[in-house]
């Protein structure tokens, strides 16, 4: 198979670049081609792709903005390759990614797959908290599709594989962002594609967000869900209302402490010291465990009121998503 890698682009000319650079030492020995396609940028990235023309099979097509997802169905339907693979533009790829996908999909082949992401060791202690907020069992991150023991695997598209079999049967992703790749997943499932976590098929994922934008981005997350389980009621699933049950749960323990019950803020307080541990023995840092304790809260929070505030509004008051929520629709 001919893969082709598609990488939207927007404002990140030195990310691109660190990715770019990335692929110059794939182990991969057939051919690909990298597919760059910048959504209407103040700050192109074309200078930067010029760059590494002699040394990649690599195009650069530049568009109006209108989001991640249609630039990435845009890089998809100008691509050259029969497999598609998706990558954030803050990404930067291992040198055994292509391979460890080929082997994978010689083995036990499938239309759609997903891959894990991790930190390196160059990143802000910010961005490893945030990584670890974002990917550890212990948080939302064991109910994102971390893992296939929990349920149907649903690909996330800064990481992420997809036949032009299934692309064209799908139409790709949808203008709803975030939320875009359960959606697509969902869909594709209606179509009979089967979806699988590929874990040696990791990326470093530097999630380039202070804490504002952080929570921006959770609670926009919040606001998805229910979005997604009302278009498809029988994939909705029980595990989705965690975070906002938890923030409930908070909310509820500090309530009860004031009145002198404790049993609440005391189980509260066991989690987030099993947190603060996991992630010092994950990141080797007692600074990233605090922050990691922090950007947790930052988490839960943010997505459990935009997940709390959607399904009052889609679920009860029966809005139309689009206009409940514009900000999460491209036109």
């Amino acid at each position: 198979m001919h893969f082709s890698l598609i990488i939207p682009v927007f404002n990140r000319p030195e990310e691109i670049e660190a990715l770019l650079q990335s692929l110059l030492v794939q182990d991969f020995k057939n051919p690909f081609e990298a597919v760059i396609v910048e959504d209407g940028s103040s700050l192109p990235c074309k200078e930067i792709v010029e760059k590494f023309k002699s040394k990649l099979d690599i195009s650069y097509y530049l568009k109006p903005n209108s989001g991640p997802g249609d630039s990435r169905n845009y890089g998809m339907n100008v691509a050259k390759g029969d497999y598609f693979i998706i990558f954030d533009s803050d990404c930067i790829i291992p040198p055994h990614y292509l391979s460890a996908v080929e082997k994978a999909l010689h083995l036990d082949f499938t239309d759609c797959f997903g891959g894990p992401d991790k930190a390196l060791d160059s990143f802000s202690d910010v961005q490893k908290a945030i990584n670890f907020a974002m990917t550890s069992f212990i948080t939302t991150g064991g109910i994102r599709g971390g893992s296939e023991k929990i349920d149907k695997f649903q690909p996330r598209s800064f990481n992420m594989g997809i036949s032009k079999k299934a692309f064209e049967a799908s139409g790709g992703f949808a203008k709803i962002h975030p939320g875009e790749d359960p959606d697509l997943s969902i869909r594709l499932w209606e179509l009979d594609f089967e979806t699988k976590l590929i874990p040696e098929a990791f990326v470093y994922h530097k999630r380039r967000i202070d804490w504002s934008k952080f929570y921006k981005q959770v609670n926009k997350f919040g606001k998805a869900r229910p979005i997604l389980n009302h278009w498809y009621p029988k994939y909705s699933k029980i595990t989705y209302f965690f975070p906002t049950a938890f923030l409930l749960g908070m909310i509820l323990a500090i309530v009860t402490a004031i009145l002198e019950s404790y049993i609440l803020i005391f189980i509260f307080t066991i989690y987030f010291e099993l947190l603060f541990i996991l992630a010092i023995l994950q990141t080797k840092s007692f600074k990233i465990g605090l922050l990691a304790v922090f950007a947790t809260l930052i988490q839960f929070y943010g997505y459990g009121i935009g997940f709390l505030k959607s399904f009052i509004l889609i679920q009860i008051f029966k809005q139309k998503p689009e206009k409940a929520f514009p900000e999460l629709f491209f036109k």
